[in-house]
Order: C-alpha cells, then sequence, then structure tokens
C-alpha cells in the first residue's frame, strides 16, 4: 500500500488530503471519500485503506482547512463536549458550493497522478458528505459512475442546490442507507426522499437499516452496529465493483 498525506492547492489555500492506493497493478479507479463531521481521524484513515487495498485511489480530504483545522481529537462522551461544539461550528462554514470547488481541485490533482485512473470515479460520503458525494456526482454527471451516502444529512432541503434535486443529475449509480434510529435525519424524510430518486428515474437504492444507529459504519462510535457496518461495506465494494473496472 502507498500512502501520502499532501497539500492540495484550492482557490482557498491548501488542502491537507491523505491519498492511498495499491502498489501494484495501477492505474486505479478514483474515489473520494468525504469525511464526516468530526473530521479526519486514523479511523477515517482506515476506512480509506479498506477501500485502497481491493484496488482503488482514495482521496480523503480535509474539509476544514479553510479554518486551519487539522484534526479535532476526542470528541465522544464526556471528554468530548466542547470538540462536538466546535464540530457543529466547523460543519457550519461548509457548503456544498465550497465543497464542490475542493472537488474540482481533487480531480485536477489526480489528473495528473499517474496511480490514477483517468476513467470512471466514485464518491462517498458519510454524515454531512452524504449531500456532497452526491452534489459531486451531480457536478460530473459523466464521470461519477458510484456514488454512495450513509446516514447522509440535509438530503432534503428546501435549498435550490438539494441534493434531492441534483440527484436528477446523476448519470452513475447511486445508494443511500439511512439509520432506522437517526436524531440526525428523521425517519419520515426517507420516503419522501425515495420518492424524488423514484421521480428521477436515476439508477437508484435507497435502504433503510433496521435497528441502527447514526454513526453505524464507524467501529469506534458507540452507536457501532457490526452487523450493519459490514453490509454496508458489503453493498459499496459490490457497487463499487460493478461501476468502476481496474484497467488490469
Amino acid at each position: 500500500m502507498i500512502e501520502r498525506q499532501i497539500e492540495i492547492a484550492t482557490a482557498a489555500g491548501q488542502m491537507s488530503t491523505f491519498i492511498c492506493h495499491p502498489e501494484r497493478d495501477g492505474p486505479h479507479p478514483v474515489v473520494l471519500f468525504f469525511m464526516d463531521a468530526p473530521g479526519i481521524r486514523e479511523e477515517l484513515r482506515d476506512m480509506a485503506r479498506r477501500l485502497a487495498t481491493v484496488g482503488y485511489y482514495v482521496m480523503l480530504p480535509n474539509l476544514y482547512y479553510r479554518q486551519n483545522v487539522q484534526e479535532l481529537g476526542v470528541f465522544i462522551g464526556a471528554a468530548g463536549t466542547e470538540t462536538r461544539k466546535r464540530m457543529f461550528e466547523l460543519m457550519e462554514t461548509l457548503s456544498i458550493a465550497l465543497v464542490m470547488d475542493d472537488t474540482d481541485a481533487l480531480l485536477a490533482f489526480a489528473a495528473h497522478d499517474l496511480a490514477a485512473s483517468p476513467g470512471p470515479i466514485g464518491c462517498i460520503g458519510y454524515c454531512m458528505s452524504g449531500q456532497y458525494a452526491i452534489s459531486a456526482a451531480a457536478r460530473y454527471p459523466g464521470r461519477v459512475a458510484a456514488v454512495v451516502s450513509i446516514y447522509g444529512t440535509r438530503l432534503l432541503t428546501d435549498k435550490v442546490d438539494s441534493p434531492h434535486l441534483a440527484a436528477a443529475k446523476v448519470r452513475g449509480e447511486l445508494y443511500v442507507a439511512f439509520a432506522e434510529h437517526d436524531s440526525h435525519v428523521p425517519l419520515e424524510l426517507v420516503a419522501p426522499f425515495r420518492a424524488a430518486l423514484a421521480a428521477a428515474k436515476i439508477n437508484a437504492e435507497v435502504e433503510l437499516y433496521p435497528g441502527a444507529e447514526h454513526g453505524f459504519a464507524f467501529p469506534q462510535r458507540p452507536a457501532f452496529n457490526k452487523a450493519a457496518a459490514e453490509r454496508h461495506w458489503e453493498r459499496v465494494l459490490a457497487l463499487f465493483s460493478r461501476r468502476l473496472p481496474h484497467s488490469r
């Protein structure tokens, strides 16, 4: 495995990005891995590595770089109270437009890396970044072949850039997972979101994970649910295998 922590130039500064991919049999399909609200940490880097080991060029950018924040640290339990407060403040500094500018920079960098395939790409986002994964697929409909949102927030809003509207532009295959118990995504939003995708007539699956809570995919979260986490990996890896052909 080859791993690098690099600085990618954007219009707003230098975006620290973790990149990993296999040593052999490249170039590898690009996968943009958009972080969740707690930000970059070893837990996310391990998930990026899991994707990379099966043949992908994974880019995990620090979306909080505009605020000069690298890693937030402990955010769970009583010890993480102040960190969680800061986390919610940082979330509000982001927008779909800003993250799409970052996406442009990521793909521009990958275009000049021989380890990265110039072909179809995948996008995956957790929590706050499900919206960014879908929006990236809408921004690059001819390039994004596989897009995943796992318990994504703000997927259906009253804004003109709402992901449920942007999804109509998606030409790749879309997989959206919701947790049955999610204080950030009320269960009553799942049906209208599913209906919006159906109306757009895109290739999409919306799946509800019974008994699971928001954060079920993250091993270090209290909400971690091993069965649900492995199911999500099964869905993600199968989708990427179908849609992101390798060069070999």
